[in-house]
């Protein structure tokens, strides 16, 4: 099984970075054919680099002198929106496996002169951040992209400090369809094989410590499987 979860997470990976590059070439990409970006105004074509479902900028509602953490910030479209929502005063960091992306999205930040960010990597299920130290966390279209969505779930709670917040877009599947039958309507790497149902996103969170959890199907991706809005509180 191990050796599975490795080549899953090793496909994931090979397929942003390839992605990554072609952006760096001028290029665009996208996690299937089920995202894109949306609701993204006032960037201009840097909107070209989102690789998400939705605008978790947005959700969760940001304001000045917060602390934002995006985990799996691909290109930094969300880090460079989540920056100047939170300016004065407040920072907003992207994390991500792919150096190409790391390059991608620093060489973005400059060119949209943005400087309250930074760009680390690392894993979303192992997060280089001392605990309690973020106000509010985003992801798009990423966590379904795990293969061990419980540590992601305990990283997001240990990082997060007392009341701090989740908004992510992620897709995520209706309960009555099985893992066996979520795999049958896409790959893993393409943000469909690895979607948790929303009875199961909701137990994750609720073992991880979150209260307040929403999940709100906001557009439909495939048979069963739906563009969605998740947010959540560190009590």
């Amino acid at each position: 099984m191990e050796c599975v979860l490795m080549e899953i997470k090793e496909q994931v990976a090979e397929r942003y970075r390839t992605a990554a590059l072609q952006m760096l070439d001028g290029e665009t990409g996208c996690c299937g054919d089920s995202c894109g970006p949306k609701d993204y105004a006032g960037v201009g074509s840097l909107a070209s680099v989102s690789l998400g479902c939705g605008n978790p900028t947005a959700v969760a509602e940001l304001k000045p002198g917060e602390s934002v953490l995006d985990l799996g910030s691909g290109g930094g479209l969300d880090v460079i929106l989540s920056a100047r929502r939170v300016a004065p005063g407040g920072r907003a960091i992207g994390l991500d496996m792919t150096p190409e992306m790391l390059e991608l999205a620093r060489r973005n930040a400059r060119e949209q002169k943005v400087d309250n960010v930074e760009f680390m990597f690392g894993t979303i299920e192992s997060i280089p951040l001392p605990d309690s130290s973020i106000d509010v966390i985003i992801s798009n279209c990423v966590i379904n992209l795990s293969t061990e969505k419980p540590r992601v779930f305990a990283e997001m709670a240990r990082v997060l400090r007392s009341e701090g917040r989740v908004g992510v877009s992620d897709i995520v599947a209706e309960d009555h369809l099985t893992a066996d039958e979520r795999a049958t309507r896409g790959d893993w790497a393409g943000c469909i094989a690895g979607a948790l149902s929303e009875s199961e996103y909701r137990q994750g969170l609720a073992e991880a410590g979150f209260v307040d959890i929403q999940v709100d199907f906001t557009s439909e991706v495939g048979d069963g499987l739906h563009n969605a809005i998740i947010r959540a509180m560190r009590p």
